[in-house]
């Protein structure tokens, strides 16, 4: 099946809620406002509710119990406010997936979205953006298991969902990449074009002209996650650090190695993906 042929029926893959659109589209411009945003939260209860669940949980270490979409929004900002509900949002339109394990796959996700997040910090990028970059970045595996899943099931009897090698297989099977589709969903939902640049590009940063910083955080955060999910020794971590893609970011071998592990880095957001 041709790449655009995956998105010839658009009823078959999931829409995102209104509010989310209006999120999404706000990372390029000022559609919506501060004090606009907690009454169309409140009108949905289900993200609200998610919203303050995660609000409350142990990542973000808040002072005091945040009772409303108001105090997030105080106590949070607007930012990570418009993250938690854009994960929700993606992490909650994908409900059925033939032959794909869920649950793995958005664990997997939620890890390489927290080490992107810590790694934007430490290379001066947008956090929040790269946490829902990293969180979407596999996001294509969920269309091409939607719309061909037969095909999708030779595939990951021959390579894992997050082996390396998985990028070759599906190119020469399909002509195209997870990381190709991902990114053409993120043009269709309207994502930046930053979005659709680095989930296209993660898999090999260098060749890209110019270098997108996003496309190499997100590949030193899938490295990082695929050593944890293989229990790799911290000697083995170092020899396969991505040291040229480490060196564009100007990142030092002993704060990524020092840095702690993605199941760490997202400790409380577990609701997020449960």
């Amino acid at each position: 099946m041709r790449l655009e042929s995956l998105f010839d029926h658009p009823q078959s893959l999931p829409s995102v809620p209104r509010i989310v659109q209006e999120l999404i589209e706000s990372f390029d411009s000022e559609l919506i406002s501060f004090k606009d945003l907690a009454p169309k939260l409140a009108s949905d209860p289900v993200l609200s509710a998610r919203l303050l669940r995660l609000a409350n949980s142990a990542y973000y270490h808040v002072s005091r119990p945040i009772g409303t979409v108001d105090d997030a929004l105080t106590m949070l900002g607007f930012g990570a406010v418009r993250t938690l509900v854009i994960s929700s949002g993606l992490t909650q339109g994908f409900r059925n997936v033939p032959g794909l394990d869920l649950h793995r796959f958005w664990r997997f996700s939620l890890k390489v979205a927290g080490v992107s997040r810590t790694l934007a910090k430490m290379a001066h990028q947008n956090a929040e953006v790269a946490f829902t970059v990293g969180l979407m970045h596999s996001i294509g595996q969920l269309v091409m298991h939607t719309r061909m899943p037969e095909q999708m099931q030779q595939v990951s009897r021959l390579v894992d969902a997050f082996d390396p090698m998985r990028f070759d297989v599906e190119r020469r099977t399909f002509g195209y990449t997870y990381a190709d589709v991902g990114a053409e969903l993120a043009k269709r939902w309207r994502f930046p074009p930053g979005f659709a640049a680095a989930i296209a590009g993660f898999a090999d940063p260098l060749a890209l002209d110019p270098f997108e910083p996003m496309a190499g955080i997100l590949h030193l955060a899938v490295w990082r996650t695929r050593a944890e999910e293989l229990n790799l020794s911290t000697e083995d971590l170092a020899a396969g650090l991505p040291g040229f893609v480490a060196d564009q970011l100007t990142l030092g071998m002993d704060e990524l190695m020092s840095m702690p592990s993605p199941t760490a880095l997202c400790e409380g957001l577990e609701t997020l993906v449960d």
